[in-house]
């Protein structure tokens, strides 16, 4: 691993600094750096508004989705350059979250699989955060088996009839476009019978429904298709290929996700060093320091292998599988870390208003949105296969499915 700037990198890091130190909404700094993990990070205005903002004036100086190439709205920077900007974007980037979706996986899949005209068309207001996208994959009945999805599209003319249901779309209630995943052959294995397209999310035939979460949010989204037409050019991909195509994205997710996970930690450790339990500092006490320094080699090995991955991108390299050890170790260890802090607090970690709370009840609503992590993006026990399959090179899963037709897969127990 390399931890110091090339000349060239030093350089477009101090051009970033600049630009940001000119540009950014500082009268922002303060309520987004106190915003934590689960909470709003604004509660003073629209965060949405305040994001299409920040955005489009990132995109007008030339530093929005970095490394697309620039007639799609982008800079053409290298893989490098990007990680840099994201180091110095810091608390800004809580605006830009909005679009993480958007920009890091549903505009990869475009570029890569739309054809040109619509690349032209759709990117780069995607890129200045003019139009915000979704991507709809999951299914109530699939759970974690993407490839086991039922919503239907069925051909007429130059048009596809789309039935079924999509179920914690992210973002879908405030989306105008999305990508969406469907079964057009029921005939064929059921990892041969998809196709992707994109879609206007404000079509006739389709219905969004917020899922109001524990944590009293409404992030996740179910989406209901009825007879939706969607034109044949709206197609990403040829007919069938539609697990490749999800593949595509699914990778570029996990690295979107994976990299950035936070774990807690850093706030943990001040909690700790503030926090009077009745018999002193929670840092005094020996239990304590024993679970914090357990957090800490955690977090110490999630940021080598975060560099890792920085290290091969500023050589050119594409970086493996090691984004899903990060968000499978950093899911788990936020969650942990919150329910700690929630013990030590006692019966005021009860408290989830910010203002009465400790640490402006930024635990609490750690615990609250916690298991999602685990879900999104990927279960904890996808991810450990994929580890175990492409990092260890351990056997796959049996399939009893595999080669089989989807219409012949047994849905239930017969009694």
């Amino acid at each position: 691993m390399n931890f110091d700037d090339t000349p060239q990198e030093a350089a477009f890091r101090a051009e970033a600094r600049a630009w940001i130190r000119e540009h950014a909404p500082r009268e922002l700094h303060d309520e987004l750096a106190a915003s934590g993990f689960g909470q709003p990070a604004l509660r003073s205005r629209d965060l949405m508004t305040a994001a299409k903002a920040w955005q489009k004036r990132k995109h007008e100086g030339g530093w929005a989705c970095l490394h697309w190439p620039r007639e799609y709205g982008g800079r053409g920077a290298s893989p490098i350059e990007r990680v840099i900007w994201d180091q110095e974007e810091g608390v800004y980037a809580k605006l830009s979250r909005v679009f993480i979706i958007g920009h890091g996986m549903c505009g990869p899949t475009v570029m890569a699989f739309a054809e040109e005209p619509h690349k032209r068309r759709y990117l780069p207001p995607l890129a200045s955060g003019e139009e915000v996208w979704c991507q709809m994959f999951s299914e109530p009945v699939a759970g974690s088996d993407l490839a086991g999805l039922r919503t239907r599209a069925e051909r007429a003319g130059g048009h596809w009839v789309v039935n079924g249901q999509k179920i914690w779309t992210s973002g879908a209630h405030l989306s105008d476009y999305g990508i969406l995943l469907v079964r057009t052959d029921f005939e064929l294995p059921k990892h041969d019978g998809l196709t992707m397209f994109f879609v206007d999310m404000k079509s006739p035939g389709i219905e969004v429904r917020p899922i109001r979460q524990v944590n009293g949010e409404s992030h996740f989204n179910e989406v209901f298709f009825t007879d939706l037409r969607i034109p044949d050019h709206q197609r990403l991909g040829p007919v069938g290929s539609g697990w490749r195509v999800s593949l595509h994205t699914l990778m570029n997710e996990r690295l979107s996700i994976g990299a950035g996970m936070p774990t807690g930690f850093p706030e943990l450790l001040d909690l700790c060093c503030r926090l009077d339990t009745g018999d002193g500092l929670a840092i005094d006490d020996a239990a304590v320091r024993a679970r914090l320094a357990t957090w800490a080699v955690r977090a110490s090995g999630l940021k080598y292998t975060a560099w890792r991955s920085i290290s091969a991108l500023s050589r050119g390299e594409m970086p493996g599988p090691e984004n899903s050890i990060g968000k499978l170790v950093a899911g788990r260890t936020l969650q942990e870390i919150a329910a700690f802090a929630m013990d030590l607090q006692g019966r005021a970690g009860v408290v989830v208003d910010p203002a009465l709370a400790e640490a402006g009840g930024l635990f609490q609503a750690m615990l609250l949105r916690s298991p999602a992590t685990r879900i999104e993006g990927g279960t904890d026990e996808i991810l450990r296969n994929i580890i175990a399959e492409r990092v260890l090179g351990l056997p796959a899963d049996m399939r009893a499915d595999r080669g089989m037709p989807f219409n012949a897969i047994p849905t239930r127990v017969e009694r």
